[in-house]
């Protein structure tokens, strides 16, 4: 499916979100408060997005942008060609790099999508540095409020339509609203954090309660 969409995946992020997703990323590189000449983990780094912002916001930092889809890495090269990313083809289940080697394991729209969330959150933390920084922008499951009628309607009727509309790729559209829907709430996803070992886990939500950013520390 990802290899599908990897020609469209840019655009209809910024259509879907209104151009948020941007913003969210750049929350994301904040609250992993790098240091200087960090080392950094991109996780399903898909077209590069997020490395780019901890370029940008930390231009000394080094970053290891992973993922399976490498339709994505490719447009990621063309669209940063720069030093300070690497691109690397990895299982966030089974990560290849040795222990406490990241000041910050970091990612965008992954963990509702691995088959395995437990085993993959263990792995992060396996490779970040004691002291290290997790943070994770995804969509969550938004708790119950006026706007909740409509919030359905918009994920589950308007997303497809406009990934019909605009790719030909209805089907591949519906897995957004379904994988939220199924996935898990904010305090829960808390919860697996703080077990696997995480400290001061917390969580902000934003675009009416369906994405929400987690951060932690090993």
């Amino acid at each position: 499916m990802f290899t599908r969409i990897a020609p469209n995946y840019d655009f209809m992020n910024r259509v879907i979100t209104g151009g948020q997703d941007a913003r969210w990323r750049r929350i994301v590189i904040q609250r992993a408060e790098l240091p200087p000449n960090a080392l950094i983990l991109d996780l399903g780094a898909g077209t590069g997005d997020l490395a780019w912002s901890a370029t940008l916001q930390r231009p000394n930092s080094h970053t290891i942008a992973t993922d399976f889809t490498i339709p994505m890495m490719h447009i990621g090269r063309q669209k940063y060609p720069t030093p300070h990313i690497a691109w690397n083809a990895a299982d966030a289940l089974h990560l290849p790099f040795p222990n406490n080697t990241f000041n910050t394991v970091i990612s965008g729209f992954l963990l509702r999508n691995v088959a395995n969330l437990p085993q993959s959150l263990t792995e992060q933390y396996r490779v970040l540095k004691p002291e290290g920084k997790f943070v994770s922008l995804d969509t969550t499951q938004p708790t119950p409020n006026l706007f909740s009628p409509l919030i359905k309607f918009y994920m589950r009727k308007i997303i497809p339509a406009l990934g019909h509309a605009l790719t030909g790729h209805k089907k591949d559209y519906t897995y957004l609203p379904a994988s939220s829907e199924n996935f898990l709430q904010a305090e829960k996803l808390a919860a697996y954090l703080a077990a696997t070992g995480f400290r001061k886990v917390a969580y902000q939500r934003y675009m009416f309660g369906t994405i929400a950013i987690h951060w932690g520390e090993k």
